[in-house]
């Protein structure tokens, strides 16, 4: 066989393959609706504050396993200091209501497009495929039995799982050595830069495709990807040259 040939695909899932963002900027609206009827005096412009600084906690969440606590008690925790910073009167009680609208009604909105489901079972035909995510175990399995992803798949790995994850090389090598392949064999399809792409680069994959939907511009300093697509759904496109 042909040494340049690809033979794998790595995937991120989260803002790769479903649409994450618009599945949480929607579970927020529903959690905004919630607060503003059980704070009646609220405002909108409060209930949005309360919102915004639940979604800074979690962007800047550090989970911790040997704590003793999981990541429910700790997210509704989350929403629970979140209202006590912005008003009184907060309940450990609205804060879980708060945490599992906001959980359940993003798992609902998660989805594979069926353009995407396509994509997947057209090039599972010609590479393996992997599925290579970040995040906490318990919450990126939900999201892949949410969407039903798993059976497109050859293999799927959760940084969480392990020591390091994205950009670590260290979980790269993992997932060479699950799809018995080269690192030259495979290509990287994310949309972070920081941890798909760096992560890639650095592993010594063929290529990595930057999946680039809102058209922003490489960071001064960021590694820069081999390809940007602004959708994972032209891909076959930068194969087609790759091969």
């Amino acid at each position: 066989m042909d040494a340049n040939v690809i033979k794998a695909i790595l995937f991120d899932m989260d803002n790769t393959l479903i649409e994450t963002n618009l599945a949480s900027g929607f579970a927020i609206q529903k959690t905004h609706e919630i607060l503003k009827s059980s704070l009646a005096v609220v405002d909108d412009d409060t209930v949005t504050s309360i919102c915004d600084k639940f979604k800074q906690k979690l962007l800047h969440e550090k989970f911790d396993s040997a704590a003793g606590r999981s990541i429910d008690e700790v997210r509704v925790g989350h929403w629970e200091e979140s209202i006590k910073e912005t008003v009184d009167g907060s309940t450990p009680t609205l804060a879980a209501e708060c945490y599992y609208m906001w959980k359940n009604s993003r798992l609902q909105r998660l989805r594979l497009s069926p353009e995407i489901c396509e994509l997947l079972k057209r090039l599972r035909k010609r590479y393996k495929l992997l599925l290579l995510t970040n995040g906490n175990p318990q919450t990126q399995r939900e999201k892949v039995e949410a969407v039903g992803c798993e059976s497109f798949f050859d293999a799927v790995v959760i940084g969480g799982d392990y020591a390091e994850q994205k950009p670590f090389p260290s979980i790269f090598r993992l997932c060479f050595d699950l799809l018995q392949v080269e690192a030259q064999d495979c290509i990287m399809v994310g949309d972070s830069l920081s941890t798909d792409i760096q992560g890639g680069f650095s592993a010594g994959v063929r290529a990595t495709i930057w999946i680039n939907g809102t058209g922003d511009e490489v960071p001064v300093g960021s590694v820069m990807p081999d390809y940007t697509l602004p959708t994972v759904l032209d891909l076959e496109d930068i194969l087609a040259r790759l091969d």
